[in-house]
């Protein structure tokens, strides 16, 4: 079979010549490594990942090939994919098809058969940087270098927007082949690109789940007289969301519990008067272990953020209740007073362990409170 060629440049002006593996085109994009071993298909459907570049460093991806249930959305939001092999055949019972299919019928590209060990230690040396694919057979890397230069970061960028649902929504889906818990609790989920094992988790919980535009402002919400906000992940730059971050300092003072991880915890914190700040290379992996300050418990956890919360930026009411134990960047936050708290990774997983998932009971618990006290 003959194979289209590619080209992966970085703005620094390293290339790496390799072959396709998806749709003809170009594209640039930030450039970022994760270190899952599985899970790729749930990587190229999180919405998170949008503008973005993907390097696996696990060798072998897409042996299991592709099934239509794997998916944390509707479409493919990586701007592109980078392997360093992509096997012969895949082999799964649930596979519909292979991965090279899947990613010409998304129109996403792909590249393979580069060095992904020397493409990732020159992000872990250099920072997260802009970068490009090009495929077909008069590629050139002078243009790579180019288009590479041409995308000015994700910072300042409002992402969220892009992403997320244009209208409301009912979440009626639990986990995989398992029974639903009885209906207890309004949950609105605010969409700044939230993943589908968000929203069977809360169903599967005994939640009602409405799932409503990221622009949707508090009169709206109050509307539906929910018991608790979720606050989704998402890409992008989280200060430029000002329409976000005006409605969850009104959510606040209304007292209505609330949950927020990955985007939904910058988003929260910059609420409670913190800041954030770009990260060098940012957190992406299924490996990460992070340190519950409460209970000195260590966790393995599911990352996925290229922002942080900026340290001593937060006030005395906020405390700190996670940290990573990679770089002791803030990985939680909690009020002292109010029922609001938030999570830097993904306790949903999906894919990745699932050591955080007791955040949604903390969720369930402060949403079963606040109901108690209003009685």
């Amino acid at each position: 079979m003959r194979y289209d060629k590619a080209v992966l440049a970085l703005a620094d002006g390293s290339t790496f010549l390799g072959r396709s593996i998806g749709a003809k085109g170009e594209v640039n994009g930030e450039v970022v490594f994760n270190t899952a071993m599985t899970g790729y298909q749930e990587i190229l459907t999180d919405p998170s990942y949008a503008r973005q570049i993907v390097t696996l460093t696990y060798p072998h991806i897409g042996n299991t090939g592709i099934n239509s249930e794997d998916v944390e959305s509707d479409q493919i939001w990586t701007s592109g994919l980078v392997i360093k092999n992509l096997p012969v055949s895949a082999s799964s019972w649930r596979k519909n098809n292979g991965l090279e299919e899947y990613l010409i019928a998304n129109n996403t590209v792909g590249i393979s058969n580069i060095d992904t060990r020397r493409l990732t230690s020159l992000i872990r040396k250099k920072g997260a940087q802009s970068g490009a694919i090009i495929v077909g057979n008069n590629i050139s890397e002078d243009r790579a270098v180019s288009l590479a230069k041409e995308f000015s970061g994700l910072s300042g960028l409002d992402l969220a927007q892009e992403v997320s649902t244009k209208e409301a929504y009912k979440w009626e889906e639990g986990e995989w082949r398992q029974k639903q818990n009885k209906k207890q609790f309004k949950v609105v989920a605010l969409d700044f690109g939230i993943k589908k094992n968000i929203l069977r988790i809360l169903f599967q919980r005994g939640c009602e789940v409405t799932v409503l535009p990221a622009k949707t402002s508090y009169e709206e919400i109050l509307k539906l007289k929910p018991d608790g906000v979720f606050l989704s992940n998402g890409p992008g730059d989280p200060e430029p969301c000002t329409y976000a971050i005006l409605t969850i300092k009104e959510l606040l003072k209304n007292k209505i519990p609330i949950f927020g991880i990955c985007l939904g915890h910058q988003l929260l914190s910059i609420a409670l008067g913190g800041k954030t700040e770009k990260m060098k290379f940012g957190h992406h992996g299924a490996n990460h272990p992070v340190k519950d300050l409460i209970t000195n418990r260590v966790f393995i956890t599911s990352q996925n953020h290229g922002f942080t919360v900026k340290e001593n930026s937060l006030p005395d009411k906020v405390r700190i209740s996670h940290r990573s134990l990679f770089d002791d960047t803030i990985q939680g936050i909690s009020h002292s007073k109010l029922s609001a708290f938030s999570f830097q990774g993904h306790p949903e997983a999906s894919p990745g362990p699932q050591d955080m998932s007791s955040l949604f009971n903390t969720f369930l618990d402060n949403m079963k409170s606040n109901n108690a006290k209003k009685n």
